[in-house]
């Protein structure tokens, strides 16, 4: 796939808005649901926090389309993942590159890492891991999205699973104990996508097939807890019942219908969240955490608790982020990446 295209830049970037105050309220703090000691995330675009915009200079993502090297227009999710968990984000501590694929591949910029040089990367300047820590593993769109010439035509999710089972099997094998493993959303239903069948049976199969491997992880990795996080059906339902989760619009991209109100959107670009759509996957995960440890599936549950944060958001007037600014080449239009 080709490399995201640099574009005339904008006057100004664009403006971050504060939590809801509701939605800080229903949180559980930190202290009654969590003791996390530490925040390690591995994984492309979506998790990405300056890593690959660092490798390249500043060239990617261009700003001001894009905002503080992150691939959307403010903090990613696991930015505000880690105040949830009564932790304080720590760059050092995150790994993941835009363009990783599950495998060694990284199909934005070669010779930038894929998942697997993130985990021996790690695994090797850290023999022995924090067991206290929460070590979060997503990642696999890419191998679809940007590297769908090297699945096999005939089971093309079983090397992006195994890779997924590798990752974690490296990450106990260093001490890690809990891992938050993610599956991925629809990814025939993204604004750069839509109506792609194909894609949305190769997502749909990916999870089925993770799903089966987190069942065989517990085999063969009993002493870490793998926290499924089930984002298929986050983004499944806020696309179903946007208003839920304070959205008005799930199916364009903000950045190339210069939106006024970007917090009102799910999608910054072709493929990836706004931010405002970043911190409803980090409530999610929060709340899925929070019920990891009860019978119920995370995916049930998560989403139930994660519905009343989200209802009580939407009650509350967003502040918007900015007016929509001019471009400095009139006839310009900002084109944006096909990969995570």
């Amino acid at each position: 796939m080709p490399p995201i295209s640099l574009v005339a830049k904008l006057q100004q970037a664009l403006l971050l808005s504060t939590l809801p105050v509701t939605l800080t309220a229903l949180t559980p703090t930190a202290a009654q649901a969590f003791s996390f000691t530490g925040l390690y995330v591995f994984g492309d675009s979506l998790s990405d926090t300056g890593n690959t915009f660092n490798a390249t200079g500043g060239l990617l993502p261009p700003a001001p389309f894009y905002t503080a090297g992150r691939f959307s227009n403010g903090p990613v999710w696991v930015e505000y993942l880690a105040p949830r968990l009564g932790l304080t984000f720590n760059n050092a501590t995150a790994f993941a590159y835009g363009g990783a694929t599950t495998g060694t591949q990284n199909t934005f910029v070669p010779g930038l890492p894929g998942l697997q040089q993130q985990i021996t990367g790690f695994t090797q300047a850290t023999p022995v891991a924090d067991p206290n820590a929460l070590y979060i593993v997503w990642a696999g769109a890419n191998d679809y999205l940007g590297a769908a010439s090297t699945l096999d035509p005939l089971q093309p999710v079983q090397q992006p699973g195994t890779n997924l089972v590798s990752a974690v099997q490296a990450l106990a094998g260093v001490g890690a104990q809990t891992v938050l493993l993610a599956n991925l959303p629809d990814l025939g239903k993204l604004p750069g996508t839509q109506g792609n069948a194909q894609l949305t049976a190769l997502s749909a199969a990916h999870d089925v097939a993770l799903a089966q491997s987190i069942q065989q992880l517990a085999l063969v990795t009993p002493n870490v807890q793998v926290i499924p996080f089930d984002v298929a059906a986050l983004f499944s339902d806020a696309i179903a019942q946007p208003s839920r989760y304070g959205f008005t619009n799930v199916t364009d991209a903000c950045l190339l219908t210069l939106c006024q109100t970007p917090d009102t959107y799910l999608f910054w670009d072709d493929i990836h969240p706004t931010t405002a759509g970043h911190e409803r996957i980090a409530d999610a995960a929060a709340a899925t955490i929070s019920t990891a440890g009860v019978p119920e599936p995370p995916t049930s549950l998560g989403l139930a608790i994660f519905g009343v944060f989200a209802a009580g958001a939407a009650a509350y007037k967003r502040r918007q982020r900015s007016k929509t600014l001019p471009l400095n080449d009139a006839d310009s239009q900002p084109t944006t990446s096909t990969l995570l």
